[in-house]
Formats: C-alpha cells, sequence, structure tokens
C-alpha cells in the first residue's frame, strides 16, 4: 500500500508533493519587521528536508500587530526583497512558500520566549494594544488594550488588505489567515474576549463579522487560483468560550466564500484554559470540521511520528499534517518519514550520498 503522507495533494493550481507541512512558527529574530538569514537559513531548511508546504511563521501586518517587538513583518515595501530570496530558495527545493497574515491584538507588545515572554510597558519599548473589548490577558498586566473603534477596525481590515498585496509580491503561493490562538480574530469570534454590544458582538454572526471582512479583503489582492487558508482554534478550552461547533459553523461559511483549508488547532485565547494533552490531542477537531463542514483540514498538535501521521490520513482526519515543534528538532523529518514508511522521496542531490 503506497503512503498517504508521501502522495500528492492538488488545491486551486498548486499540488503539494507531499502531505507534509511545517506549521507557522515565530522565530523572534527579526529587526523592524525584516527578515534576515536565519529565517532563510531555517526555512530554506525545512524546504531541503523534503516538506511539501512551509508557512512562514505569523507575520505582522502592521507594528503594532507584532507578538513582540522582534516578530517578522509585511507592513512595508522593504520588507519584501528579503522574503522575495526566502520564497526563491523553497521553490528552488520543490516546495511551496507559504504565509500566515497575522494581528496579535491583546497579546501583543510581549518580550520574546527567552526574555521571559512578559507584557512590555511604554518605558520597555512596547505599545498600545487593540482588542474587540478592554479585556486583558493577565490580570496584572501594565495596561488595558483599547478596544476598536470603527475606525480601528477599517485601519486593521485595510492593514490586511495591504499585506497581502506585498504577499503575492513577494511570490508566496499559499496565504493562510491567523484567526486562531487568542490573536485579534479569535478575540472577536470568542464570547469570551469579545462582549461588544455593536454589530461586531454578542450573536454569532456579529463574532464572525470581523473575520468575514478580512476575508473580503484579502480576497480582494489575493490570485483566486491560489489556496487560501485559515487558522482556527477550535475550542478554547473554558467555559462559554469558542466551542467545536461554532468551529463547524464558520467552517461552512468560509469555504462558501472561497476558503480551501481549515488550518485546525485549538486554545490560547485565556490564561485560564485547561487543555487536555497527548499524542495527536486536536486531530479530532480536524475531524470534525473535515466531516461536519465538508472542508479540507489540516491536523496539528502532538503528531511526531510517521506511522502516526498516516495513521490520521488513512482514517480520513485530515487531509494534511502540520509540523511544528517535531520539525524544529529534524528538520529533515520528511527524509526520515520516508525511509520508516519505505516511501520515494526526492534527495537534495548535495546529500544524496548520506541517503541509505
Amino acid at each position: 500500500m503506497s503512503s498517504q503522507l508521501f502522495s500528492t495533494f492538488n488545491i486551486k493550481k498548486i499540488t503539494l508533493k507531499n502531505r507534509i507541512v511545517i506549521s507557522p512558527m515565530c522565530q523572534y529574530s527579526s529587526v523592524d519587521g525584516f527578515a534576515n538569514d536565519w529565517h532563510l537559513v531555517h526555512l530554506g531548511s525545512r524546504a531541503s528536508g523534503g516538506a511539501g508546504l512551509i508557512i512562514q511563521e505569523a507575520t505582522a501586518v502592521s507594528p503594532e500587530a507584532r507578538i513582540s517587538p522582534s516578530d517578522l513583518g509585511i507592513w512595508k515595501d522593504e520588507h519584501i526583497e528579503k522574503l522575495k530570496q526566502i520564497n526563491a530558495f523553497i521553490i528552488s527545493q520543490n516546495s511551496i512558500p507559504g504565509i500566515q497574515l497575522a494581528h496579535a491584538g491583546r497579546k501583543a507588545s510581549v518580550s520574546s520566549p527567552w526574555q521571559g515572554n512578559k507584557k512590555l510597558d511604554f518605558a520597555q519599548g512596547g505599545w498600545q494594544t487593540v482588542a474587540p473589548s478592554a479585556i486583558p490577558y493577565h490580570d496584572d498586566e501594565p495596561f488595558l488594550p483599547e478596544a476598536l473603534d470603527k475606525n480601528g477596525i477599517q485601519k486593521v481590515i485595510s492593514d490586511f488588505r495591504t499585506a497581502t498585496k506585498r504577499v503575492v509580491e513577494a511570490g508566496y503561493q499559499v496565504l493562510e489567515i491567523h484567526a486562531a490562538h487568542g490573536y485579534l480574530l479569535h478575540q472577536f469570534l470568542s464570547p469570551l474576549t469579545n462582549v461588544r454590544t455593536d454589530e461586531y458582538g454578542g450573536s454569532f454572526e456579529n463574532r464572525i463579522r470581523f473575520t468575514l471582512e478580512i476575508l473580503e479583503a484579502v480576497q480582494t489582492e489575493w490570485p483566486a487560483d491560489l489556496p487560501l487558508f485559515v487558522r482556527i482554534s477550535a475550542t478554547d478550552w473554558a467555559e462559554n468560550g469558542w466551542n467545536p461547533e461554532e468551529s463547524v459553523q464558520i467552517s461552512k461559511i468560509l469555504k462558501e466564500k472561497g476558503v480551501d483549508l481549515i488550518d485546525v488547532s485549538s486554545g490560547g485565547l485565556v490564561s485560564h484554559q485547561k487543555i487536555t494533552l497527548g499524542p495527536g490531542y486536536q486531530v479530532p477537531f480536524a475531524e470534525k470540521v473535515k466531516q461536519e463542514a465538508n472542508i479540507s483540514t489540516g491536523a496539528v498538535g502532538l503528531i511526531t511520528e510517521a506511522k502516526q501521521a498516516e495513521d490520521i490520513l488513512n482514517k480520513n482526519q485530515a487531509d494534511l499534517i502540520l509540523f511544528a515543534r517535531e520539525s524544529l528538532r529534524n528538520p529533515n523529518l520528511p527524509l526520515d518519514f520516508a525511509r520508516e514508511l519505505n516511501s520515494d522521496i526526492q534527495w537534495p542531490k548535495q546529500y544524496e550520498r548520506a541517503k541509505l
């Protein structure tokens, strides 16, 4: 039986050579949003390592959209040149370059993980954060997020639109909108962080409005024949929060509006979340969305072994498998998995002498 993990996957005019995707992972290694040689080597090595799709880390659509001062950005034209170079290398390795566009909302203005992941006040180089409602992530934060007014909402939508224009110019072939992990779009989706009383809060239809308006803005610039993903958190892992049923509901709507795949993660919205961890713990959410919304999904979360990934695909629980920390531990993960599953995979000619 041939391997499902190493079968091709067609989305619009793009063909992925296998079902292995490198999940977007922040590197906290930028200055003023610029990519540099770290990003070239980090992303490039995963491409030469055999992954079918490389999704660049959460990339900020504006300076205030960054999680930390060291996040990647695409809010000005000067960012494009280095990103073009990185994408050209990824393509040269027969891999597909993707990008995740993001706004951190109330979770912005924090230090990098190795600097404590602490909220930065203005004296430390922090900035005013924004959110659907003025509710902080932690009670002891030095300032409250500012609830976005209508002008602020329109600015964010415009930022996503202009960022998408640069994404196209930089040569990306897959675009993912980040609506998960407690960042701004997710904050609008969940009643735990959205207590607005206008047309952006309250009912399910109102809470998803912001995400749909951003999708529409992105689609004005993104080519209709290239894949468009949305990453969601299927559950907040907290009482009265966003839930799997709502995730199915929004996924149906996103499909109707032209989204090709839902990248299904979970959590990240509130500090009091209670997550039950275990191998593949988020896969049932991807399966639920795939089966009930009838849309392609990506599965992620403690997927670390070749057979585990193969089984997910064989059981029709997801269409793509996203690897995060496991790919940090091993950039050549696809090459190793191919050997385990007795599947053919093209090695870089420079490495073929090591192939057993």
